[in-house]
């Protein structure tokens, strides 16, 4: 798939089969992740893949954002160890999210639907998945990605609008 059409058709999906995503294809996702930039290439991601069904029901009420039924979650979250010192070490946020984005459009082009839902930076939330995983407190949740073989096929869009663009040029 070009990297045009894939932007295109990379939309958030809901609805799931319940087919099980194989195993290789969740290590090509982490591959795509992993592939992204970072500060400093401070690299403060990490990632846990969720398939276990019970678990995946708690992660479903982490926050009202989150009640989605699929066969496999992905949570990035960022180690504050890893990060950047003192003023800088909120670009964790930015160095996760490209990972997230990357994960998306890999999945897109693997014929899988996502869906990205925030975690950070609602607190209960937070703190409900980082129990759940067992993560530290240096471990913050950003968000889990809902992913599996789409039930529904949202249509391919530009959401182009002019009107957000603005040029500083030479004249």
């Amino acid at each position: 798939m070009e990297l045009k059409e894939a932007l295109q058709k990379r939309r958030s999906v809901r609805k799931f089969t319940q087919q099980p995503v194989p195993e290789e294809m969740i290590d090509t996702l982490l591959h795509a992740a992993m592939s992204g930039p970072s500060a400093c290439n401070r690299t403060p991601w990490e990632f846990w893949v969720v398939t276990q069904a019970e678990t995946l029901e708690k992660l479903r009420k982490a926050s009202r954002f989150t009640n989605h039924e699929a066969k496999l979650a992905i949570i990035v979250a960022g180690n504050l160890s890893r990060a950047l010192p003192m003023q800088l070490g909120e670009y964790w946020i930015q160095d996760c999210s490209a990972a997230t984005e990357n994960i998306l459009l890999q999945a897109t082009d693997l014929g899988l639907g996502a869906v990205w839902c925030g975690i950070y930076p609602q607190k209960q939330a937070e703190k409900r998945v980082r129990e759940l995983l067992g993560m530290t407190e240096k471990q913050i949740p950003l968000n889990i990605i809902f992913l599996g073989f789409p039930a529904e096929t949202p249509e391919p869009r530009d959401q182009y609008q002019e009107k957000n663009v603005h040029w500083v040029k030479q004249p």
